[in-house]
């Protein structure tokens, strides 16, 4: 969330850079100042009337106590009538304040001034590729093919047990996957990431917190009766642990990793796209999470960028890094880079991470302060990535990994499976 202070000294940025979204924010900037001025003149109005009520029964105390019941009597009336007044702006000022607030949290964070402008994934800009895409023999599978080939996935049990998009995982598929969380655990906590297992359902004030909530209600999963909401990413769990928290300018920065199963409806999506393991309903994630000074969090996210390539460098897949336009940013986001593997056997690239800065925008909405060398209580920026998530990388190297006689295991994951081929 945005705070009220930055947008009335800095409204031409604000709509410049919301542009940036494709969002013409004037009107809502100009309604937030507005309804700002509103909410300080009713705080002036029953500041005033609160004064004056106390100065009365303190001056209507003195008079019973010299013996002047009358006049006091008479004053008795006026308090009855502040009091009322105190009452109505006191009412007033509440309304006008939840006003607010739920027009600020409709307001998207402002882009970076690096973010190009843009409508949709064509627009973001390639900033580094690496890695060589194999030449795969003839008759090379996807890896949905794949999957059944060597009996590693069904979907289609996964379909009979609860519906499409929540697969199964089998044999040397599950070994594989639970491989892979292992590395990515064992490559997070060695970079100085404090391990977490995470609650996987959530209340409003956490999704709230980091920005689910009201931008993707429609995309969780909710347990109605008892308003929880199935998490759609570690982040929110991870980041709600600082939630109504001061740090002390020592603990930064903090890091922490975790390893859960994601929920997300992904209403809408259909075709030819998301087949197998390109978008699930249920899937494995392992994420990275940072608390950081304002100063240095802009290094702090290049460094989360160097650690997922160097887990991608590690893994052998050919890769490419894509900093994301203003159309394509997530709500809460002020800068993304966005990881993609290349699948060979698709000939398409696939998303496989997601690393954000989101500087103050989850912090003002999570209370997340440190105490700066001033004393003073100052606003921490909070950073999350994938690091990574596995449908995908797994998609990735059932194809990329894929020859005549099974699917190889890439080296670095070898010591963990116990095996060195799916055949």
């Amino acid at each position: 969330m945005l705070q009220v202070p930055f947008i009335r000294e800095n409204k031409e940025l604000v709509i410049e850079r919301l542009a940036k979204r494709n969002i013409d924010a004037t009107e809502m900037v100009n309604e937030v100042i507005n309804f700002d001025e509103d909410r300080k003149r009713l705080q002036t109005e029953l500041d005033n009337t609160l004064a004056e009520s106390n100065a009365l029964s303190k001056e209507i105390g003195n008079l019973y106590k010299s013996g002047e019941a009358q006049k006091a009597n008479l004053l008795k009336e006026k308090t009855g009538q502040l009091k009322e007044a105190s009452k109505e702006l006191s009412e007033a000022l509440n309304n006008k304040t939840e006003a607010l607030s739920e027009l600020l949290y409709k307001i998207p964070n402002v882009p970076h001034d690096s973010v190009p402008r843009g409508n949709s994934e064509a627009d973001n800009e390639e900033i580094f590729k690496a890695g060589d895409i194999p030449k795969l023999h003839d008759g090379a599978l996807p890896h949905w093919e794949l999957a059944k080939k060597y009996d590693i996935i069904d979907f289609e049990l996964g379909n009979k047990i609860t519906g499409a998009g929540f697969p199964v995982y089998k044999g040397k598929g599950a070994r594989l996957q639970r491989a892979l969380i292992a590395y990515f655990l064992d490559k997070n906590t060695a970079a100085g990431y404090t391990e977490y297992q995470l609650p996987l359902m959530v209340n409003e004030a956490s999704a709230l917190g980091t920005g689910q909530l009201p931008d993707k209600e429609g995309q969780m999963y909710h347990v109605t009766e008892d308003n929880l909401y199935l998490i759609p990413t570690a982040e929110v769990p991870g980041t709600n642990i600082f939630r109504n928290v001061v740090l002390s300018e020592s603990e930064l920065p903090v890091g922490i990793t975790g390893y859960t199963p994601c929920f997300r409806r992904e209403a809408g999506s259909y075709g030819a796209h998301v087949r197998g393991l390109n978008r699930l309903h249920q899937f494995d994630k392992v994420e990275i999470i940072r608390v950081e000074h304002p100063s240095k969090s802009y290094q702090a996210l290049d460094g989360m960028v160097d650690h997922v390539k160097d887990i991608l460098k590690e893994l052998k897949l050919p890769y490419r890094i894509l900093r994301l336009c203003g159309g394509d940013t997530s709500f809460a986001s002020a800068l993304t880079y966005d990881f993609e593997v290349f699948s060979t056997a698709q000939d398409r690239w696939l998303e496989i991470s997601s690393v954000s800065n989101f500087e103050t925008f989850q912090a003002n909405r999570l209370k997340l302060r440190f105490k700066n060398s001033d004393g003073k209580n100052e606003l921490a920026h909070t950073l999350n990535g994938s690091s990574l998530a596995l449908p995908r990388v797994l998609a990735g190297i059932l194809e990329n990994y894929q020859t005549e006689d099974g699917i190889v295991v890439p080296e670095a994951l070898q010591s963990y499976t116990g095996f060195k081929i799916i055949n």
